[in-house]
């Protein structure tokens, strides 16, 4: 019987003892990332961390005595998950306090509304939250940035990237070009509670996350007519959530628009406090932006979201006219008539010319030297896409500048068929119509072959081959007239 009572207090003793140490068993120790005010206590502080609670996402932690208040009976405290970083033993941690030391007291307040915090160091990286005018961050770390910033001029804006804490718990990349960086060591930090920040507009952060084009870009996409010119220019509207500037930049319009914060004025609509500006999404992908000019007018502008980025364009349609210029180069690469001269193109699409003189300066200009490069930038549509297969642009290099000459042509199985396009017959990139008088020309393909075994019939029957003396005929006369 005393043995069994023995048994059972000793039970009983081991039972008292692992709750004791349960009790008093720790996680380790952490960094604390974000200051408290109740107590007191700053940001960097290394402290004994007790409990991990997943239900109510917090951090248990002691109090270190220096930080305790006088009536406090409780000598643990709960910190939100995000703003403690848990790194192990002790000696771990004081090592990661040394490191933070550098930023534990840095904190930065945004000074334009729609600011973003992006997933990497980078402009044209995810966007992972949007600031609100006013809204305090912590400053966990400089960080090595990629693509900066980019100013309404074009230039890279002064700043650098911080990795930043937001209040909800975000962690993420902000460019410091629209903070306010300050020190706090103790005492409230002013923060925007969740009562003064205005609601999430995701209609408005998908705006702020797309490139504005003019109207004209789309309907190039559309209707596959692309002016790489133009699109090099890339003109745009920027809604300024990088820089709290919006901007507007068009070949005869460059304007822009400082301004505090983006606040909406109905449905789809917005205006930017603090200038003339406002915003109003018509469809999907189109944007109408309105401002006051000088006079006191107002001016309505059209912008839309293109279905690719403007690099992504220019690089198909460059693939497209690298595949056209290597198709006539296979068809050739040299082409010779014998009134017209000898046209020899070379793989990257320089060309020269020998013994083009009838055509000057009908056609080509008298400066012009007979070399140049031949450019796929034209397209073909109405009449003449029924007899020519498109269109060039031969590009005559001139002494400090070049000359523009416009052709359309086809193949057959002897030659190149070139007609000249007047500036006349070009809607934009495209030859709709063709000239008056036309004027074509016939180049047989690495010299004239012998066509002693055809018949009249073969070389004269559908209009679409013919003796190039037939075609310098015609041209003698438009030219004869043209002198007259």
């Amino acid at each position: 019987m005393s043995i069994a009572r023995n048994l059972k207090a000793i039970i009983f003793l081991l039972f008292i003892i692992f709750i004791l140490s349960s009790c008093s068993r720790m996680l380790g120790h952490g960094v604390l990332l974000w200051s408290t005010d109740e107590p007191s206590i700053p940001s960097g502080t290394v402290l004994p961390v007790h409990i991990r609670s997943r239900i109510d996402n917090v951090w248990v932690v002691g109090i270190p005595r220096e930080f305790r208040t006088m009536g406090r009976g409780n000598d643990k405290l709960e910190v939100p998950l995000p703003k403690l970083e848990l790194v192990g033993s002790k000696r771990k941690a004081r090592a990661r306090a040394e490191e933070f030391a550098p930023y534990a007291l840095i904190y930065a307040e945004t000074l334009q509304d729609g600011l973003p915090i992006r997933a990497t160091p980078d402009n044209t990286a995810r966007r992972v939250y949007r600031l609100r005018l006013g809204e305090t961050v912590k400053v966990l770390a400089h960080a090595r940035g990629g693509i900066p910033a980019i100013g309404t001029t074009g230039d890279p804006l002064e700043g650098e990237w911080f990795r930043v804490l937001t209040e909800d718990g975000i962690v993420g990349y902000c460019f410091s070009y629209r903070l306010r960086v300050f020190e706090h060591r103790e005492g409230p930090l002013a923060t925007l509670s969740h009562e003064q920040l205005p609601p999430d507009d995701p209609i408005l952060e998908r705006i702020l996350s797309r490139t504005w084009s003019p109207e004209h870009y789309g309907t190039m996409v559309n209707r596959r007519r692309i002016d790489m010119e133009e699109l090099s220019h890339n003109w745009h509207f920027d809604p300024g959530a990088e820089t709290g500037v919006a901007s507007i930049r068009l070949s005869d319009l460059e304007r822009d628009f400082p301004y505090n914060t983006i606040r909406s004025t109905g449905s789809q609509s917005w205006s930017f406090e603090g200038s003339t500006l406002q915003m109003n999404l018509r469809m999907e992908n189109t944007l109408a932006v309105q401002f006051t000019e000088s006079g006191g007018l107002l001016r309505t502008l059209i912008f839309v979201s293109l279905p690719q980025r403007v690099d992504d364009i220019v690089l198909s349609e460059t693939t497209r006219r690298e595949g056209l210029l290597r198709n006539i180069y296979n068809h050739g690469p040299i082409f010779t008539s014998s009134n017209f001269g000898t046209i020899i193109l070379q793989p990257d699409g320089r060309f020269t010319w020998e013994d083009n003189m009838l055509l000057v300066p009908t056609i080509i200009p008298a400066y012009a030297i007979g070399s140049g490069t031949l450019d796929m930038r034209l397209h073909v549509s109405g009449a003449p896409s029924e007899l020519y297969l498109g269109a060039f642009t031969m590009r005559f290099d001139t002494v400090g500048g070049e000359a523009l000459v416009d052709f359309l042509y086809s193949f057959d199985a002897y030659g190149l068929r070139i007609e000249y396009a007047p500036q006349t017959s070009l809607d934009g990139v495209t030859v709709v119509r063709r000239a008056s008088s036309p004027i074509a020309m016939y180049f047989y393909r690495s010299g004239r072959p012998d066509y002693s075994g055809l018949t009249d019939s073969f070389l004269f029957d559908d209009d679409v081959f013919f003796d190039d003396l037939f075609f310098e005929d015609q041209l003698f006369d438009n030219l004869f007239d043209d002198f007259d």
